[in-house]
């Protein structure tokens, strides 16, 4: 081997070193890292969670773009080779600049593989996207399925709630509204959906958790709708994407445990709290690091 082809060699097992970054408005993206840390477990993961702007799903198009921005500025700074854009919203909003800012590194956000899922686990082509209003109303998921299905009868439907019931920690079952003696996030679940699910005609035969924040509401959903509706998350898909994308740039680290860790911009000690709920592995307060955007 050359000198040139050496150094090469050499820059290539560098890059392999880097870690995947990953972001979203807050925790719900770890619900993406956690299918990235199962499905690629060798690989170095890096997390910012933007709290101190959360949520994103009722703002412009033009704010989030620019918080996706910034993030991506903050991850690029700690040497990435990859960015997965875990949030529904800047996914839909931002991830053309996000790419025209850094062709130098694959960009890849959870619509396009939760279109995908959401096709695939479809016997009818009724597919209900639950998400945030800014992405109900970019109509993301509607162009994605489209694609994939042009027959597909897409419904939108802006789940505002859902996200700061995550946030606080109430999609857990055992929080029970006193008034109703049910699951607080069965109740808030029973408001967006009943009117889609109950009386006669054709129902949504599949519903995509168009939003990182939602798949632990998936339990309180299931109780709305009933067992024969399928609810998917772009989570699992993502993760084997985010596989495909590395193995076809050849910088897929081969051996050895990954490292995860993690920043935020607001409230390490509630980040902390409630992100334990979405990773197999309790999230230690003193491991975060705060950052400013």
């Amino acid at each position: 081997m050359n000198t040139l082809d050496n150094k090469a060699a050499q820059a290539d097992t560098a890059r392999c070193e880097l870690p995947i970054g990953v972001f979203d408005s807050g925790v719900g993206g770890l619900t993406v890292l956690a299918a990235l840390a199962q499905r690629l477990p060798h690989e170095h993961l890096l997390y910012l969670g933007d709290t101190a702007r959360l949520p994103y799903g009722t703002k412009s198009v033009e704010t989030v773009t620019r918080y996706a921005l910034q993030a991506t500025a903050k991850l690029v700074e700690r040497q990435v080779k990859m960015l997965v854009v875990a949030c529904n919203t800047a996914t839909a909003a931002a991830l053309p600049a996000l790419r025209a800012a850094y062709p130098h590194i694959p960009v890849l956000g959870v619509v396009e593989p939760g279109a995908a899922a959401a096709v695939a686990a479809s016997t009818t082509g009724n597919i209900l996207v639950l998400a945030t209003e800014a992405t109900v109303q970019n109509r993301a998921y509607h162009k994605a399925i489209a694609a994939l299905r042009p027959s597909a009868e897409v419904t939108g439907l802006a789940c505002s709630l859902f996200v700061a019931l995550v946030e606080e920690g109430w999609a857990a079952s055992h929080v029970v509204d006193a008034y109703s003696g049910r699951g607080m996030a069965e109740v808030v679940a029973a408001r967006y959906l009943a009117p889609l699910f109950a009386g006669a005609g054709q129902k949504p035969d599949c519903i995509v958790l168009g939003c990182t924040h939602f798949p632990p509401l998936a339990e309180a959903i299931r109780a709305v709708v009933g067992p024969g509706v399928a609810i998917v998350d772009s989570a699992a898909t993502t993760a084997e994407a985010a596989a495909a994308v590395l193995g076809q740039a050849g910088i897929a680290r081969q051996g050895g445990a990954g490292r995860h860790v993690f920043l935020t911009t607001d409230a390490p000690a509630r980040f902390a709290r409630v992100g334990s709920m979405f990773m197999a592995e309790p999230i230690d307060e003193a491991a975060l690091e705060l950052v400013v955007l």
